[in-house]
């Protein structure tokens, strides 16, 4: 299993200096990947809607203050040498087929090979109004035909790909990504049209926990949501022992009353319970998991990556960490 940590890139702690002493502190420490969030404009934070927590409202303050997301990538593989480079995930829509693929091969070229594409299809609807130039109700299909045509883009010579949204007809596209046949995609959101495109074309699916319509945040519904995984990976005729599970986990380590379910909720509680949730869930088929360390304080977030990986991580016998 694999674990990763969100770098902060919006908020107090979204600054060039922090960015950086951050992913090279979590390269430190031997975390295998780091992730980094995708918003480019967000309507007044004050008013709820945030869908992954329980109150509605964001995690971090100030959110509005964010770095875009594929040139803090860019800038952070510059600034390490090791640690995998995830988009957790981007925001499809966001931008044309043919420009994300140039910027996401670019990056994975520079890199050394080092970026994951996590994908979704976005659920703010007043952001993509403002930066898509596809309709918001279309934005599933967009993500779906985007996919295709980067898939296209990052693995033939000449790309001839149409589709709905995109189109390209032997034109040159290179350099092409250093992974092959491209960066792995981590496909993201726990509805039925997510799940139903991370079984047809995603090398793991990447949902969160925590989402109020979707909960997966108790072993047995995570256990029953893998399962349906493996059943919509089977139906679209590929091998469910190929399709990897990355969980994410917006908070770990406190403690919460027990879930709607009645089970206790993942990684609430003691540190015992954390590293006892890390062998459940990699005894259901989990691959990758990452955390989140984000707050009002750098040195603060550091100090709990420090502690995290002396508390959980160096008690995990087989953790490639």
């Amino acid at each position: 299993m694999h674990i990763g940590f969100n770098l902060p890139i919006s908020g107090p702690m979204a600054t060039p200096g922090t960015i950086a002493a951050i992913a090279q502190l979590g390269e430190a420490l031997c975390f295998d990947y780091l992730t980094l969030t995708d918003h480019i404009v967000l309507p007044d934070t004050s008013t709820p809607g945030y869908p992954y927590s329980p109150t509605g409202a964001f995690y971090t303050p100030d959110p509005g203050h964010r770095m875009e997301q594929l040139a803090t990538a860019a800038w952070v593989a510059a600034k390490t040498s090791r640690i995998r480079i995830v988009l957790a995930v981007m925001v499809v829509p966001h931008r044309p087929a043919v420009l994300a693929a140039k910027t996401l091969a670019t990056i994975d070229v520079l890199s050394g090979g080092r970026l994951t594409v996590g994908v979704g299809a976005g659920w703010l609807k007043a952001e993509l109004d403002a930066v898509a130039t596809t309709p918001f109700a279309e934005r599933g299909a967009v993500t779906d035909d985007t996919i295709d045509a980067m898939r296209a883009i990052w693995t033939q010579d000449r790309p001839v790909f149409h589709g709905r949204y995109t189109h390209i007809d032997g034109l040159l596209a290179d350099p092409k990504p250093v992974q092959k046949p491209h960066p792995p995609i981590w496909v993201g959101g726990e509805s039925g049209p997510s799940m139903r495109r991370a079984a047809r074309i995603g090398d793991a699916w990447y949902p969160i926990g925590s989402n109020n319509a979707h909960l997966l945040d108790t072993l047995p519904r995570l256990t029953a949501g893998i399962a349906r995984m493996r059943d919509l990976t089977r139906a679209a005729g590929r091998d469910p022992a190929a399709m990897g599970v990355a969980y994410r986990v917006k908070r770990h380590g406190q403690p919460a009353p027990p879930a709607t379910d009645g089970n206790r909720k993942l990684f609430t509680g003691t540190v015992a319970d954390t590293i006892e949730d890390i062998a459940a869930l990699r005894a259901i088929g989990v691959t990758a998991l990452d955390f989140d360390f984000e707050g009002r304080d750098a040195a603060q977030s550091a100090a709990d990556m420090k502690k995290f990986r002396e508390e959980v991580l160096s008690r995990l016998p087989d953790a490639t960490t």
